[in-house]
């Protein structure tokens, strides 16, 4: 036959509880010895932690590492104020850069521009020495003309001394206007 729920303990239980009384007496006291000495074991570390922290020393320490904190931050806002600053002169220099490659590209723009201008005055110049001296050429050819002429008009007078002197001086007026009129164009 199975055995059932109902089975009874074959044992009395005084036994049973008596038994077991002493185990769990034990136990029990184990569990609080081994709970003392955890404590002791914890707390004298946290004993001695406590007094070490509320130390002079530890104060000290405490301060220094505060003090270290606020320097070390009015340094990050100083490096960050010169960072800014050096982001501004580059803006600048580039700016200026710019500028700079902008009037030189202007005064080579202006170079080119007065070269041209030189070349063209230089082929006026050159175009008006050769009128000059197509000018003196055709001066001097009158001047030739106008000793011939003379030379004539004084052959003349000796032959004829009935013409007035105004009449001699009219060829000489008219040759003087021609070369003026010449040199003109």
């Amino acid at each position: 036959m199975a055995s059932t729920l109902y089975d009874y303990c074959r044992v009395p239980m005084d036994d049973i509880w008596k038994k077991d009384g002493d185990k769990r007496c034990k136990l029990l006291l184990g569990i609080g010895i081994l709970m003392l000495l955890i404590i002791v074991i914890l707390g004298v570390p946290l004993i001695i932690f406590t007094i070490k922290a509320n130390s002079e020393a530890c104060r000290d320490g405490l301060r220094a590492v505060m003090e270290c904190r606020n320097v070390t931050h009015l340094l990050q806002q100083e490096l960050t104020e010169a960072q800014k600053g050096f982001q501004d002169v580059e803006a600048q220099a580039a700016t200026c850069n710019h500028t700079v490659m902008a009037l030189m590209a202007s005064l080579d723009a202006e170079k080119a521009q007065g070269q041209k201008k030189v070349e063209e005055l230089e082929e006026e110049i050159t175009t008006l020495n050769h009128k000059l001296q197509d000018a003196s050429a055709e001066v001097e050819r009158l001047r030739r003309e106008n000793q011939v002429l003379s030379v004539r008009i004084a052959d003349k007078k000796y032959y004829s001394s009935s013409q007035d002197s105004s009449s001699a001086a009219a060829p000489q007026l008219l040759i003087v206007l021609l070369g003026l009129s010449a040199l003109l164009q």
